[in-house]
Order: structure tokens, then C-alpha cells, then sequence
């Protein structure tokens, strides 16, 4: 969603779902790698001058790795707020400035799109 076609303004009504761009998996302890695919001409040519990977991983830590799953192209910010609260209870607090901060950042970097 751009910012020019927001149907809300409140944060809290957007539904976020994985940008179809990155990869991601889940261990068998719950802990989320997103995949990030190492592309174009200086990124080859850094792959084959200095071993840089292919394949980039960037690991989520334990409040992350249990929203990432959450963001489901159904479930709205304040929905996944709630299973959140639910399952981290006062280590989640302050639960929804940092839950937007989080989304915005994920936003920001692409690796998630809000729904129209």
C-alpha cells in the first residue's frame, strides 16, 4: 500500500503479508531466517572475487520469530498485537508502539506489504 492510497490512518487497521521477494524458514525451535538472495552484477562479482554468499540470512530474534508467521495477509497489526500480549504477556510492553516500529521497519526494508 502507498502512502498516497492509505485506506486508514490508523496503523493498527493495516494487514501486512510477506513480500513475495524473500524466502524464509522456520527451525525446528521456532526461530525464523528470512532469505535474501544476493543479485545483480556487484553482487555476483563480489561472490566470485571474495566468497560473499549467494544467499544472504538474516535471523530473528524470539519476539520477531513469533510475529513473522503471524503476518499472514489476514490478520490485521492489531490482531497480531493481540496473539503477542497473549503469548510474551509483559515482556511485550510497550506492546503496540514498539509492534508499529517493528512493522514499519519490516516495511521500510521490504520484506513486508500491506494489503489495498
Amino acid at each position: 500500500m502507498s502512502k498516497d492510497n492509505k485506506k486508514s490512518d490508523n496503523y493498527m487497521d493495516y494487514i501486512p503479508k510477506h513480500s513475495p521477494k524473500y524466502e524464509w524458514e522456520k527451525d525446528k525451535d521456532g526461530n525464523v531466517t528470512i532469505l535474501i538472495e544476493n543479485k545483480g552484477f556487484f553482487n555476483r562479482l563480489f561472490q566470485k572475487l571474495l566468497g560473499k554468499p549467494k544467499v544472504s540470512k538474516l535471523h530473528l530474534e524470539k519476539m520477531g520469530s513469533f510475529i513473522w508467521p503471524k503476518i499472514d495477509g489476514y490478520k490485521n497489526i492489531y490482531e497480531i498485537g493481540q496473539e503477542v500480549k497473549e503469548e510474551f504477556k509483559e515482556e511485550a510492553e510497550p506492546l503496540y508502539p514498539r509492534l508499529v516500529k517493528y512493522m514499519k521497519m519490516l516495511y521500510d526494508y521490504g520484506f513486508i506489504e500491506y494489503l489495498d
